[in-house]
C-alpha cells in the first residue's frame, strides 16, 4: 500500500476527527467535529514538541496520529516519543497501514534525537495490545488518569 506520511492541515481536521470518533471506546469523548477540535488543532499546529501526522493515499487522509516530543530529566535528560491517537479508516484497517506508520512514527522519533518511544492504549483494546507488541513494544508501566471534568 503506497501511503505518504504528512503534517495535517486544517482542511484534514474533520477527516481526523471523524476517525478517531470511528471506535467504540472513543466515540463519547471525541465527539463530533466543532470548534473545539480546530481550537486543539491550532494549538497542536502552534507547539513545535507536537505533530498532528495523517497518512494520505490517493488524495484521501486514511490514517492518522499524533506525536509529541517530551523533555525529561530522567533518562539522562533524554527526549521521549509519545505516540497517541493512531487510527486508521475502517475500509483500511488489517492491511499493514498501522504497521507502516508505527514504523514511519519511530523513524521520525530516531531523527528528533528521541531516546525511547512511548505510547498508552486502553486496557480494552486487546488487538492493539498484540500489535503493539508485535512491534517490540513492552508494556511496563501501569498507567493511571484522572478526569479533571
Amino acid at each position: 500500500m503506497s501511503v505518504e506520511f504528512r503534517t495535517a492541515r486544517l482542511e484534514d481536521l474533520p477527516a481526523v476527527v471523524a476517525m478517531i470518533a470511528d471506535d467504540s471506546i472513543a466515540a463519547a469523548r471525541t465527539g463530533t467535529y466543532g470548534p473545539e477540535h480546530r481550537a486543539a488543532f491550532e494549538a497542536i499546529a502552534a507547539d513545535p514538541n507536537n505533530e498532528l501526522i495523517v497518512a494520505e493515499r490517493d488524495g484521501e487522509v486514511v490514517g492518522t496520529m499524533q506525536l509529541t516530543y517530551i523533555p525529561g530529566i530522567s533518562r539522562r535528560g533524554a527526549l521521549r516519543l509519545q505516540i497517541e491517537a493512531v487510527r486508521i479508516t475502517a475500509a483500511l484497517r488489517g492491511q499493514g497501514l498501522g504497521r507502516k506508520m508505527m514504523g514511519w512514527a519511530i523513524e521520525r522519533g530516531r531523527e528528533r534525537g528521541c531516546a525511547v518511544v512511548q505510547l498508552t492504549t486502553d486496557k480494552r483494546r486487546e488487538d492493539a495490545h498484540r500489535f503493539y507488541d508485535s512491534l517490540g513494544f513492552a508494556a511496563s508501566h501501569e498507567g493511571y488518569k484522572l478526569a479533571l471534568d
